[in-house]
């Protein structure tokens, strides 16, 4: 008995659809927020010295922005992983997660660029590229979690 197998032209598309809902553009701000944490997260850190050392702050106060600081380092770290985790599987839990976390980071980057003890020309610039990236970053979120709800 033989058995014959029947070869697919090679232009021709299998009946498979593969569904691609992740996003190459959020994806590269990930990553693109990743590097720029690396940057952002002793940049300040290194200013809350600096201002420990040549100006009168409250320790408190510098005490506070630094435990802000760790706290939003942390966040920040969750919220790549769960985001890049939801982009690449397609699943729109992490992204949500991602996304309610990019809310709270906002947060805490509009209280390093309003609102801590003494405010750099530094601290202004870190802070407002920082915003940008997580505005952008929630817009294409929401795109995302759009797409994959559908």
């Amino acid at each position: 008995m033989t058995t014959t197998a029947r070869a697919e032209p090679a232009g021709a598309r299998s009946s498979i659809q593969v569904s691609q809902l992740s996003s190459a553009p959020l994806q590269a701000l990930f990553r693109l927020s990743r590097a720029f944490c690396a940057l952002y997260f002793p940049a300040t850190l290194l200013m809350l010295l600096y201002k420990s050392q040549a100006f009168s702050c409250p320790p408190g106060h510098l005490l506070l922005d630094a435990a802000l600081l760790l706290l939003m380092g942390l966040l920040e770290a969750l919220r790549l992983h769960l985001g890049t985790k939801g982009n690449l599987t397609e699943a729109e839990g992490p992204l949500a997660a991602s996304l309610a976390l990019t809310a709270v980071s906002a947060l805490l980057a509009v209280h390093f660029l309003l609102r801590q003890t003494l405010v750099l020309w530094a601290d202004s610039a870190l802070g407002a590229a920082r915003l940008a990236l997580h505005g952008l970053e929630a817009v294409l979120q929401l795109v995302v979690i759009a797409a994959l709800v559908r």
